[in-house]
This record gives structure tokens, C-alpha cells and sequence, in this order.
């Protein structure tokens, strides 16, 4: 590993990296989140089990990175190296993930497309395992790092924006490089390219914080396997609590964002393009609800705001569950009222649920296990979200989304159905939401 460099940045270079290195793992994850489900749909099979197994599989590639990465990240005291060799390995398995389309030729019979869907998701579990690995861990815990009362606000609001900006700019750029002929090998090498570069970029541009050093704690296994001493663990109440919220509402999240390209594309009957700007509209208007936040964090109001992102989100969801059908919606434009406002009160929910939680949770990190925390936050952020959720959203689909297409073959799509359900989900993080709040003013007095 490189030898980490603790001088003091620049302001500007400081910021240049936080936005760079985070945008750039966003729209990354975005693609993931977003393309990757569509890519199997147009590629591969209309099945949403193969989106289940792919969040699945990935969603524990992904923890595993995130436990194993940060304790040699705090052994070592060194974040740059991992975010460094994590970029670029991650930009070089998205490039080799799209290559996996290549394996189906013409209609494939059923054991034939059971290995490709094996392939498909074994690709995403690796490029899961190293995203995690430069993001996660490495840029996460570089950022807590930085962290101090007077940025707080402002890092946790470019924490919440980043995966919004994330997601419009990776959705409308996204459809423009997949295009009318369904190009996703043009859109997995350019985003696995600019990954890879800024991977480079920040091995020159990139700074850990002087005060960083390591924190070895008996052997490498004795320190990797204390992070799993549950007792430890649960000593840290207010954390407890604030990262049960953070499960709960990622796995209403998951059941229905996981499908919400598909929703509008094969149910609703959008193109890729235009998808995107919808979603693009609703979501820059919410990144404006970032700039009174910040000013209720520094005071102290994070349960309010959480409450109030819940309430948003909840309507949202209403919204589209149940004014939105392929009968009321016009494909040739994106002015759909109904839909746009659905995803406007979901995306200003989305935003100041995570701008808030993340600043958060990273105050009460101990100090000298800010890695190894950040791989316990994985496991509610990405890893039960992310198992659980399918296990809801596949039946509902199954059940509520199966068609016949003009050949005989049975298609299964997302409908209105998984929005309801993300309703009474999200609506039960107002449960841990309540304790979070008890302990965090019992701490406080």
C-alpha cells in the first residue's frame, strides 16, 4: 500500500475532492441501482428474481468489503490508498460487467439463461466488493475524518446531494448513452472510465487528516472479529436506534427504487431519455430543501426534520401508488403532473432522511474506530435493505405484474402495488425514530 500523505489540503482542494471523488462514486452507484435492473430487463430476461439475487448477492459483497476494508483502513491509518486502488477497480469491473451480454445469443433456452444470470450477478457482486471498498469505506471514512462542528452541516448536506445529483445526472446521461438502440456497453465504459480516472486523480489531489494514525488492537483477526462483539456494540444506544432507522426506511427504499426504471419504462411505456428528465425535474427541485436543513442540523433539530422527510415520503408514494397507471400518463412528454409530484415529495423525503441521518450517525462514531463503524452502518444501510427488500417486492411483482408478451413468453413487471407498500414501510421508522430521540435527549441533558 502507498505511504499516506497527511499534509494539510487547501480548502479548494479539500471540496474538489469531496465533490469529485462523491459524485463520481454516485453516478456509479446510480448505474447500479438504476441501469444494472434495466440492463437485465432489455438484455437478458424480464424476471425481477434476477434484480433480487443481484441485490442480494452484491448487498453482501458489499458488507464484506466494508468490514474487511475498514479495519485494515484503521490498522493502517490510511483512507487514500484504499480510495485510490477501490476506484479504479471499480471502474475496471462496471466496464467488464456489460461485457456479460455477450453471453445470451438469440432466445436462449432456460438452463442456457440461468448461467447468464449467474454471470450477471457474480460481475455485480465483484464490482459491489471493490465500489465498496474506494467508497464506503475509503471515501467515507476519509470524509468522517474531516468532520468537524463548523463543516458538519455542510458535509452532510453534500452527502444527502451528491446521491441526488447522482441520480439525475447518471439517469439523463445514463438514457442518452444507452440511447434508442439500448447501447449499455457505451454507457458501462464511460462511467467505468471516468471512475477509474478520478481513482488516478486521487492518488495526486487527495490528503488524509494530519491527526490520523493507526489503531491496531492485537492481531488483524482479533481487531476484525471485535467488530462483531454485539455487547460492545449495543453499549452505543443513540447508534443502535438511529441505524435501525436507517434499515427500516432503505428497505422500503429498496422495494420499490430497485424498480422504478422498469415501472416507467416497460409498465408505464417511457423511453430511457425521457424517464430520466422526469426524474431529474422532480429531484433538482428537491435538492433546494438541503439549504434549510443544514441550518435545523446545526441546531439540533435532526429528529424534526427526519419526521418531517417520513411525511414527505409517505405522500409521495401515495401519489404514484395511486394516481399513476399507464392510463393517465402522456409518454410523449414529461408534464405528467401526477408523476412528477409523486416524485418531487419522494425525492425531497429522500434527501433530507439521508443528509440528516448520515451527519447523525457519524457523531457517535468512536474515534478510533471510525472504519470499522462505517462497515456496521453497511449492514443497515445496504445489507438488510437490500436482503429484505426482495424478499417483498419479488411476490409483489410476481403476483400483481405478470404478462404474457406477443410471443408467449411471460414477462413480469413492476405496478402501482410496490409504491403502497413502500407507504407502510417507510411509515415504520417512526418506531426507532422515537427512541433515537429519547436517547439522544437523555444524552443530551
Amino acid at each position: 500500500m502507498m505511504k499516506s500523505n497527511t499534509s494539510k489540503p487547501s480548502t479548494l482542494t479539500f471540496w474538489s475532492m469531496v465533490w469529485l471523488l462523491g459524485l463520481a462514486g454516485q453516478l456509479c452507484w446510480n448505474m447500479e441501482n438504476q441501469w444494472f435492473n434495466t440492463f437485465v430487463y432489455a438484455k437478458i430476461a424480464k424476471d425481477p428474481t434476477i434484480i433480487s439475487w443481484m441485490l442480494a448477492i452484491s448487498a453482501l459483497a458489499t458488507t464484506i468489503s466494508t468490514f474487511l476494508f475498514g479495519c485494515v483502513s484503521d490498522r493502517m491509518g490510511n483512507r487514500r490508498s484504499l480510495v485510490s486502488i477501490g476506484y479504479i477497480l471499480w471502474g475496471v469491473f462496471t466496464i467488464l460487467f456489460g461485457t456479460t451480454q455477450f453471453l445470451k445469443h438469440g432466445n436462449s433456452d432456460e438452463t442456457a439463461l440461468t448461467g447468464i444470470a449467474l454471470a450477471v450477478v457474480a460481475a455485480d457482486a465483484i464490482m459491489s466488493f471493490f465500489g465498496s471498498m474506494g467508497n464506503d469505506i475509503g471515501y467515507n471514512a476519509w470524509i468522517n475524518d474531516h468532520m468537524t462542528k463548523d463543516n458538519a452541516g455542510g458535509l452532510g448536506a453534500s452527502l444527502a446531494v451528491q446521491p441526488v445529483i447522482g441520480t439525475i445526472a447518471g439517469t439523463v446521461l445514463g438514457g442518452l448513452l444507452v440511447g434508442a438502440d439500448d447501447n449499455y456497453m457505451r454507457l458501462f465504459a464511460v462511467m467505468g472510465g471516468l471512475v477509474i480516472l478520478l481513482g488516478i486523480v486521487s492518488l495526486f489531489g487527495m490528503r488524509d487528516v494530519a491527526g490520523l494514525k493507526p489503531s491496531k488492537k492485537g492481531t488483524f483477526t482479533q481487531q476484525f472479529f471485535s467488530i462483531f462483539d454485539v455487547k460492545e456494540y449495543m453499549q452505543h444506544r443513540e447508534l443502535v436506534w438511529v441505524n435501525l432507522m436507517l434499515a427500516v426506511y432503505f428497505v422500503s427504499f429498496n422495494v420499490y427504487f430497485s424498480h422504478l426504471g422498469n415501472f416507467m419504462i416497460y409498465y408505464l411505456g417511457f423511453t430511457a431519455d425521457t424517464m430520466g428528465l422526469i426524474e431529474g425535474v422532480g429531484l433538482l427541485i428537491a435538492m433546494f430543501s438541503t439549504i434549510p436543513a443544514i441550518r435545523l442540523i446545526r441546531a439540533d433539530r435532526s429528529s424534526l426534520i427526519i419526521l418531517i422527510a417520513i411525511i414527505l415520503n409517505s405522500i409521495g408514494l401515495l401519489i404514484i401508488g395511486l394516481f399513476v397507471s399507464p392510463e393517465n400518463v402522456n409518454t410523449a412528454t414529461i408534464w405528467n403532473p401526477h408523476l412528477l409530484a409523486g416524485v418531487l415529495f419522494v425525492g425531497i423525503g429522500y434527501i433530507l432522511f439521508l443528509q440528516t441521518i448520515t451527519v447523525w450517525s457519524k457523531r457517535l462514531y468512536p474515534e478510533d474506530a471510525r472504519g470499522s463503524f462505517e462497515g456496521i452502518r453497511i449492514v443497515f444501510y445496504v445489507l438488510i435493505p437490500m436482503v429484505v427488500a426482495p424478499l417483498i417486492s419479488n411476490p409483489i411483482i410476481k403476483n400483481s405484474g405478470e404478462f404474457v408478451d406477443e410471443y408467449g413468453f411471460t414477462e413480469y413487471l413492476p405496478t402501482n402495488t410496490l409504491f403502497l407498500a413502500g407507504v407502510m414501510i417507510v411509515l415504520m421508522t417512526l418506531v426507532p425514530l422515537i427512541w433515537a430521540d429519547r436517547e439522544h435527549r437523555a444524552t443530551r441533558s
